[in-house]
């Protein structure tokens, strides 16, 4: 089964890179208020079902793929409509 997570600072959290991304733009001439940079993670992953495949990457996000005090995440399962 495909699954996407999406892993994004957290608000109010500094996101250095997405400030350089924000003055990079600016400076560009486009006038951006806010960025934020986070991660994309693709995972292929063998599960029996959505919901086996989505408490399997739940647990993957808490323990590996995102710091839950300083970022949040977004799991998108294949069946759901990623691809």
């Amino acid at each position: 089964m495909r699954a996407t997570v999406l892993v994004r600072p957290k608000a109010g959290i500094l996101d250095p890179q997405g400030e350089a991304v924000r003055g990079g733009l600016d400076h560009l001439g486009f006038r951006v208020r806010e960025a934020r940079v986070g991660r994309v993670i693709d995972l292929e992953l063998e599960a029996g079902s959505a919901e086996e495949a989505r408490a399997a990457l739940e647990k993957m996000c808490r323990t590996l793929l995102a710091n839950p005090l300083i970022e949040s995440y977004e799991i998108v399962l294949d069946s759901e409509g990623a691809g």
